[in-house]
């Protein structure tokens, strides 16, 4: 089979090579896989600075795709050929708390991951894709859509009403601002594009916040909160930030630290956490059961994802040069 394969840390280093195409052992679908979708991990995976030693040569690189099963593995019961599913990251975090090995079984490094014609993913592991959704769309959704989702739903427990804040409108952000609107909540958002922050509005967010041009955003965001702040922020940027993400969240609110945009170690100011009696959790995506729950949800509500660019298979240099330089909503990856 056609695999992009990274063979040294570097975009020069992914390179279209072939691949053996696997074959389905015991339990194991074989998925002709029509799309991936890109996400911080994976450029930070070929970039080199996110658990480099943990990454084998060559790898095939992403972890988010969608595709038909085209053979099952014996004893197979949960799909059949024909069926589409979703790839999941955890591939063995099926449901309540995430064991201390989860990341051992993540696709797109350690185990293979989506760029290439082929790809296995256990019938325990997969998801069924929506539908109403095509692949370019399906593929959206197992890091972006499944992330927002948990933070906002099962550690968020949002309710109709109360406020969130997302940073930025990246692939995790756009779902955020759609998800929570359907659940009800007033959505803020911060970028430092106006273009985006107006966009974001017709998507349901009711206000954005432009940090370059006000980058004591965190007061901004008391203001349009009565001083209160939110009842829930979503942090994406991480690094210094998280002290600013702190000020604008209310008095025993919730910050669901999702990412590291702007670096993976902060200098934390105790004083107003312990003050404010601030939760912090640290999000990882979430349990396969969370993404049947989402699924459902999105069907129900129609919500449709953000896709920003989609290029063709050959085209996955310019797919990563396109998410390095941001994104309003996803970057895909057509496979076949």
């Amino acid at each position: 089979m056609k695999a992009w394969l990274l063979n040294d840390f570097g975009l020069d280093n992914l390179a279209l090579g072939e691949a053996a195409t696997p074959d389905p052992k015991a339990g194991e679908l074989l998925v002709k896989v029509g799309a991936v979708s890109l996400n911080f991990r994976d450029k930070a995976i070929v970039d080199g600075f996110y658990e480099p030693h943990l990454v084998p040569k060559p790898l095939i690189p992403v972890s988010d795709a969608s595709g038909t099963v085209v053979a099952v593995g014996e004893g197979v019961s949960r799909f059949k050929v024909g069926d589409r599913v979703n790839s999941h990251l955890y591939s063995r975090w099926i449901d309540g708390e995430p064991g201390p090995d989860e990341p051992a079984y993540c696709f797109g490094m350690p185990l293979p991951g989506g760029l290439a014609e082929y790809m296995i993913i256990h019938e325990q592991s997969a998801v069924r894709a929506p539908d109403a959704m095509s692949d370019e769309e399906a593929s959206t959704l197992p890091i972006a859509a499944l992330t927002a989702w948990f933070s906002l739903v099962d550690y968020g427990q949002l309710q109709p009403g109360q406020t969130v804040l997302v940073q930025g409108t990246g692939g995790v952000s756009i779902f955020a601002v759609q998800l929570a609107t359907a659940l009800g909540a007033k959505v803020i958002v911060t970028s430092s594009s106006d273009t985006n922050l107006e966009a974001v509005k017709k998507l349901g967010a009711v206000a954005g916040v432009n940090y370059r041009t006000c980058p004591r955003w965190e007061e901004q965001v008391l203001r349009l909160t009565d001083g209160k702040g939110v009842d829930l922020l979503l942090d994406v940027a991480g690094g210094e930030g998280l002290n600013q993400s702190i000020l604008a969240t209310k008095a025993a609110g919730k910050i669901a630290q999702i990412g590291f945009l702007t670096g993976q170690t902060t200098t934390l100011s105790l004083m107003p956490l312990i003050f404010r009696q601030t939760t912090i959790r640290g999000i990882a995506v979430a349990p396969r059961s969370a993404f049947d729950r989402m699924n459902a949800f999105l069907n129900e509500h129609a919500i449709r994802p953000v896709i920003d660019h989609i290029y063709a298979f050959e085209e996955a240099h310019k797919a990563f040069e396109h998410l390095a330089k941001g994104a309003f909503g996803k970057v895909v990856i057509k496979v076949s």
